[in-house]
């Protein structure tokens, strides 16, 4: 399989094919479509990841057929927990979005290698930390994180079984 990680850029059509992407997989993952209160970034992708130098969206092509097949994206942290309130800033810490990998793709190190880029990302913007939310009962995501050094730092044990996460990030 040949593919492309790109940085997603303030071109049309890809900003079409990245949003329909993103959808689908809301679609087939959670089973529900756009809800505004949750989904502003994916309608405006320029304020959210290419206007901001901090943030961004990063996405494969299969080289093959051109389809967006996997995203990823990081932005400053802009959550307002009272559990994080003196902990995490928007100066020195990001945070996680939208990580998909298309079901078909799925188990060929595409997320492994998105986080990576992900992970370089933050060294060269200088944060400290990256946090994420994911849930328990999302078994492939939430090892995942674990995997590649994710810490809970908060289970809620709520019905949604979110937990979240956050890696230190070492040296820059």
């Amino acid at each position: 399989m040949n593919f492309t990680i790109k940085q997603l850029s303030d071109d049309c059509d890809t900003k079409i094919r990245v949003r329909n992407f993103l959808f689908s997989q809301i679609r087939s993952e959670y089973g529900y479509g756009y809800i505004p209160s949750w989904h502003k970034d994916i309608i405006d992708l320029n304020k959210y990841y290419i206007d901001c130098k901090k943030n961004s969206l990063f996405y494969v092509e299969d080289s093959g057929n051109g389809r967006i097949i996997a995203t990823i994206a990081v932005r400053q942290y802009d959550k307002n927990f009272m559990e994080f309130q003196d902990l995490y800033s928007k100066e020195s810490t990001a945070s996680i979005w939208r990580l998909f990998v298309d079901k078909y793709y799925r188990r060929c190190g595409l997320a492994t290698q998105l986080y990576d880029v992900v992970e370089k990302f933050c060294c060269e913007n200088n944060f400290n930390e990256i946090y994420l939310h994911t849930h328990k009962n999302l078994e492939a995501g939430f090892s995942f994180w674990k995997k590649v050094g994710f810490n809970i730092t908060w289970d809620t044990n709520n019905e949604l079984q979110t937990v979240h996460m956050v890696k230190y990030l070492s040296s820059k």
